[in-house]
């Protein structure tokens, strides 16, 4: 319960910017609950005029002819659904604006938020996960800011204004026809407690399907490689199947409670009939409030109804907010520095000082590692699988902090600087090419949305795939296709060389590059890497050796250590891991 209401506090805070159209909303759905009152009312009155004629209720008010008094009605009536169908209009319209309105909020507030959280939090969730998290729980709220709220309004007014009628009518008989509402009540918090644990438990499976979804989604090609179709089929129905019953069990309670609320009214309703006659066959009430009553007992009860179906949206609501809000309540690990931007231009030097290292699941990487790279060179990082060489890139680029030691950008403390400013200082190209779905030209000026088409045709040269993307009929404006699928491996490559040398990076970082690609493309990634090398400081990543054969040092990693240092043919000298790492890849050792 406190949880709940914790949520559901966080929840009203997003329409606090919005209180005037809340408040509008909330008059127009009272308005239109009362209006939607009076047509029992007046079938009471025009019983009464029929039955009592000049001596009828509207005769009291100075209306006195019969058939005036049903011209008045006929009015009433007739200008009282207009105004019941104006408000429940503008009540419709409001709510449902303000639902859309506090839906786009939350889903943006909730991705800026995720945007900022360390890559630890990704490498943990998968993306399934997240989008059910971003979409279709935050989807969830909606019903509860266009339906639920309006729904407990109806439920507030309608009991108010009848119970008003029925006690001035004959307090007697209200009394006994509120006798039911205790039980409802009752009823209405034990199904409430136990809805919460159920819906908690449809998101959590809908997160589970949607996590199977969008992995089978992304390795279709490995699953119709394998031929595991059937196997990935049996899976993912097991994961729907539990979905289902998740589902089933919570519509097993909910679908319950109308039924329930539904027996108590009858006894309501019953109590009225009975109690209401006989006080109208005794004198005691007039047969025009006996129609009014008895036509209002449902409209006293029934709104209970609504208060189920309020009380059902607002646990799955709930449910999905605190989805929502325990990924908003995630501390972000890695955080801002407070030195204010720089005027001068990032040279380049890079330091790595007694750096020691762990991944959350307690692996260690580095211990008291050291690597310096000066502005202008050409740095290359070897070493086995497992030897820390892609960890080395993530600390520079903050994905994640050392435990221990420090980095420096030019002599700055890059814990010092600001994210934006560090990270713009770098261009990565990763050997998991990722090109957004769009145009060759919109992926090369990926965050350089200023950039010319001079600029974008100078970098293809560079990646020296500006003769390809002109030999397409639609050249730069190609479409790429979903992750770059109409790309070969070596074409997406070299794009993702292009969008890094567009941005103008003083240090460009080649993780692993060359280690997934054909000779020919590796000659060309290392042609690039030579014409780009005058202006630039090179942070090679690599698995192969012969991309690093011409750089100005390169660093050899075992087991988080830097074992060896120097020029390629200074290391094959030394005899050591290098040397046998080269053996091994050049065929002259197995």
């Amino acid at each position: 319960m406190n949880s709940n209401f914790s949520s559901f506090r966080r929840l009203l805070s997003y329409m606090w910017p919005y209180r005037l159209k809340m408040i509008m909303a909330i008059v127009c759905s009272v308005l239109q609950n009362i209006f939607d009152v009076f047509p029992e009312v007046l079938i009471g009155i025009t019983i009464d005029v029929l039955v009592n004629k000049q001596s009828s209720f509207l005769a009291y008010w100075g209306v006195v002819d019969v058939l005036h008094q049903l011209y008045v009605l006929a009015g009433l009536t007739f200008i009282i659904w207009c105004c019941q169908a104006l408000f429940e209009y503008l009540s419709d319209f409001l709510w449902r604006n303000l639902a859309q309105v506090i839906q786009h909020e939350m889903r943006i507030h909730a991705y800026a938020h995720m945007q900022q959280l360390e890559m630890a939090y990704f490498e943990e969730k998968s993306t399934g996960e997240l989008l059910t998290v971003l979409n279709e729980d935050v989807n969830q709220l909606e019903l509860f800011f266009d339906k639920g709220i309006s729904d407990f309004i109806y439920f507030v007014v309608s009991v108010i204004v009848v119970g008003c009628i029925f006690f001035y009518l004959s307090p007697t008989i209200a009394f006994f026809a509120f006798f039911p509402v205790p039980i409802i009540f009752l009823l209405a918090r034990s199904f409430q407690r136990r809805l919460g644990v159920l819906y908690a438990g449809v998101r959590e499976s809908a997160g589970t399907l949607g996590a199977r979804l969008a992995s089978n989604l992304i390795g279709i090609s490995i699953i119709k490689s394998y031929t595991t179709e059937d196997y990935e089929l049996e899976q993912l129905s097991k994961d729907s199947g539990a979905y289902r019953d998740a589902h089933g069990r919570s519509i097993a309670v909910s679908s319950a409670f109308i039924p329930l609320v539904r027996m108590a009214i009858a006894f309501g309703f019953v109590i009225t009939i009975v109690l209401g006659g006989w006080y109208t066959l005794h004198g005691m009430l007039a047969i025009g409030g006996y129609s009014i009553l008895v036509s209002m007992t449902q409209r006293l009860l029934w709104p209970f109804i609504y208060l189920a179906k309020s009380m059902d949206v607002y646990k799955r609501s709930m449910a999905s907010a605190q989805r929502v809000f325990a990924m908003l309540d995630l501390p972000i690990g890695i955080t801002d520095g407070a030195l204010p931007e720089p005027v001068e231009e990032v040279k380049g030097r890079i330091e790595f000082k007694d750096i020691s290292f762990a991944y959350p699941n307690g692996v260690q990487i580095f211990d008291n590692l050291s690597i310096s790279v000066e502005p202008g060179q050409t740095v290359g990082v070897v070493g086995s699988t497992g030897s820390g060489k892609t960890t080395l890139i993530k600390l520079l680029l903050r994905f994640y902090d050392p435990a221990q030691g420090s980095i420096l950008l030019d002599g700055v403390y890059t814990k010092d600087l600001k994210l934006r400013l560090l990270r713009q200082a770098f261009g990565l190209v990763s050997q998991d090419v990722f090109l957004f779905k769009g145009t060759i030209k919109e992926n090369i000026a990926y965050g350089s949305p200023q950039v010319t088409d001079e600029q974008i045709e100078y970098a293809g040269r560079m990646a020296e795939i500006h003769d390809f993307v002109m030999s397409l009929p639609d050249g730069y404006d190609t479409i790429v296709g979903e992750r770059g699928q109409k790309l070969s491996g070596g074409q997406r490559q070299r794009v993702s060389i292009a969008r890094a040398i567009v941005n103008k990076p003083p240090v460009l970082i080649f993780d692993e590059a060359t280690s997934s690609v054909d000779n020919e493309t590796e000659s060309s990634i290392q042609r690039s890497l030579a014409k780009i090398a005058k202006d630039h400081t090179i942070f090679v990543i690599a698995h192969r050796l012969s991309t690093v054969r011409h750089a100005d040092n390169i660093f050899v990693l075992h087991k988080g250590v830097v074992v060896e240092n120097g020029k390629h043919d200074d290391l094959l000298q030394l005899d050591g891991h290098y040397a046998k790492l080269w053996r091994v890849q050049t065929g002259e050792t197995i």
